[in-house]
């Protein structure tokens, strides 16, 4: 009994024991699933983040990747002539950058970067590629055929990132007047300053300087005429050997500056000179004694006074002595000169005696009123100050009244002609097209229209019988006055370093376009010949209206003689 109890409790035992281990594989079983299916579910969930981070950045264009956002370079609007042809424009271009935290080895990157990039500062670079910093450029806008060579060098931790670049078609047609862009493609000088300081500054630093919503700016420069005023001062410096020269077309009803070049100029593609001092914009940041292109404006203040007409006459017989100066005439007459004959023979005692009759207040008043003595005010930041004596003495009102003594610019004296051609109205030059109501909504006039009346016919005359012969352009009735100015070489006046000038109104009947040529120390043309303004500076001014006239508007008229009649008291 008791064995058979024994055999029923064994039994009853193991059922129970094969009860509980079924029970704890079936527990142990359950939680093993669940640990397989969450581990499954983790790594779907990574796969998925990165495949979708993965999608995001394939689909990101590629001046939004690489580097942070703020090295975005800003764009800038396009600039355009008044004909709508492309002045300086945006593209694009690649930089290199690198993530020194990345870098396993900064002499291998190094090395192998010098033999894309020769001019690599090995030094500074070294030192950006150890500085542990997330993101340093290396190289900023690099040529297509720099970045594949560098992509084929398969370095980590190196990248490109597109940026904007200013380019100019035209490359140093029109460099003074465009100016320039840094690195950032901010502008810091000419019209590419301006129109930051517009407020495209302000929109690049929030970030809302958009290509799309930028429209273009446009000038008042005619490429084609522009094209043609810089190739004719660059021929002048080549063929009178001068320092420098340069032009300006300035219409003399609007203000409007058609075109203006400075040589030598700069590339503004690659502007590596452009800070040269030799390189400067005489034109308009450049201040020089402007020779006897000031008498024309002697003679109109003469004549604007009212106490001088055309008829009235002054004594050349013999040359002037004040204090220790000595005014004489470069060719003399020795006699009484009209007032016709003192401006086309470019008498300094003549001049002289006109500045006297005005008196020293006067003649001070009256180039401060057309404009010579101030800053001249206009869109274009390279504006230079005029200079002129500290206090005028009776000396100094001789000796400015032929043009020495007194330092403007030559953009300046071109506008105070426009005034002299006009019917008497200053305005104020710009760089930006301008109708002839709105510039007359602002001018001053200066000069009345009878004085105006008078100086364009002393004008045709000093081209017909004067000065002003080689500036003549049949068909196009081309005035004005010729500059020959002595510079000033260790404190004197030497007689055989000039600045020329010439000053010239076309077509004389109704002046639209005021031409201003300059010529820096020219030599002679050939061995013997002088090197005066009337052999170099107006054939530069005749060649530019010669070859512009039909740009600008003007039509030859070949129908009738229409010289000027010389005033009863010339003869």
């Amino acid at each position: 009994m008791m064995k058979l109890w024994r055999k029923r409790l064994s039994k009853a035992e193991a059922s129970t024991a094969s009860i509980v281990v079924d029970g704890a594989r079936k527990a142990t079983g359950g939680r093993t699933k669940n640990r397989v299916v969450m581990t499954m579910t983790v790594f779907f969930g990574i796969y998925a983040t990165i495949t979708g981070r993965l999608i995001y950045l394939g689909m990101l264009q590629p001046d939004e990747s690489g580097g942070p956002a703020t090295r975005v370079t800003a764009s800038r609007p396009d600039i355009v002539d008044r004909n709508g042809e492309v002045l300086a424009t945006d593209i694009k271009t690649l930089s290199l950058f690198a993530e020194p935290r990345r870098i396993v080895d900064a002499d291998e990157v190094i090395e192998k970067l010098s033999t894309v990039l020769p001019d690599i500062d090995v030094e500074q670079t070294y030192k950006r590629l150890k500085s542990g910093a997330g993101f340093v450029w290396l190289k900023r806008q690099l040529s297509p055929r720099q970045q594949a060579d560098i992509m084929q060098l398969g370095l980590p931790g190196i990248g490109f990132r597109t940026e904007k670049r200013r380019f100019y078609p035209g490359g140093p047609t029109a460099a003074h007047i465009l100016g320039l862009t840094n690195i950032d493609n901010q502008g810091i000088a000419g019209m590419e300053k301006y129109i930051d300081d517009q407020g495209l500054a302000d929109l690049q630093a929030s970030g809302l300087a958009d290509a799309k919503d930028l429209r273009p700016v446009r000038l008042s420069i005619d490429l084609r005429v522009q094209h043609i005023v810089r190739d004719e001062v660059a021929k002048a410096l080549d063929k009178y050997q001068a320092i420098a020269a340069g032009a300006v077309v300035l219409n003399v009803k609007t203000g409007e500056v058609l075109a203006m070049a400075s040589v030598p100029d700069f590339d503004p593609n690659n502007p590596y000179n452009a800070l040269d001092k030799d390189h400067l914009n005489r034109m308009s940041a450049g201040v020089y004694e402007m020779g006897s292109t000031i008498k024309s404006f002697t003679t109109a203040m003469a004549l604007d006074s009212g106490k001088v007409t055309l008829n009235s006459t002054f004594d050349a017989t013999r040359p002037i002595t004040i204090g220790r100066q000595t005014i004489r005439d470069f060719h003399g007459k020795g006699r009484v000169l009209s007032v016709p004959e003192v401006f086309i023979y470019s008498s300094n005692i003549g001049s002289a005696r006109e500045a006297d009759v005005v008196g020293i207040e006067g003649h001070r008043e009256f180039l401060k009123r057309i404009g010579l003595l101030d800053r001249l005010q206009t869109e274009l930041p390279e504006v230079a100050r005029p200079t002129e004596p500290k206090v005028w003495k009776k000396v100094h009102s001789i000796t400015i009244s032929f043009g020495h003594g007194m330092s403007t610019t030559p953009l300046q004296t071109a506008v105070g002609a426009a005034a002299l051609m006009n019917g008497g109205y200053l305005m104020n030059p710009t760089f930006l097209p301008r109708t002839e109501q709105d510039a007359m909504a602002s001018a001053k006039q200066v000069v009345n229209t009878k004085t105006s009346q008078d100086m364009r016919y002393l004008y045709l005359l000093n081209a017909e019988k004067g000065s002003g012969k080689r500036a003549e352009v049949p068909g196009y009735r081309v005035g004005g006055k010729t500059g020959t100015a002595e510079k000033v070489v260790n404190g004197r006046y030497a007689s055989n370093v000039r600045f020329n000038a010439f000053l010239a109104a076309f077509p004389m009947d109704d002046p639209q376009y005021v031409v201003l040529s300059i010529v820096d120390e020219p030599k002679p043309e050939k061995p013997g010949m002088p090197a005066t303004a009337g052999l170099n500076a107006a054939p530069v001014v005749a060649n530019i209206i010669r070859r512009s006239a039909s740009f600008l508007g003007v039509k030859p008229e070949f129908g009738h003689e229409s010289e000027a009649t010389v005033a009863s008291s010339y003869d």
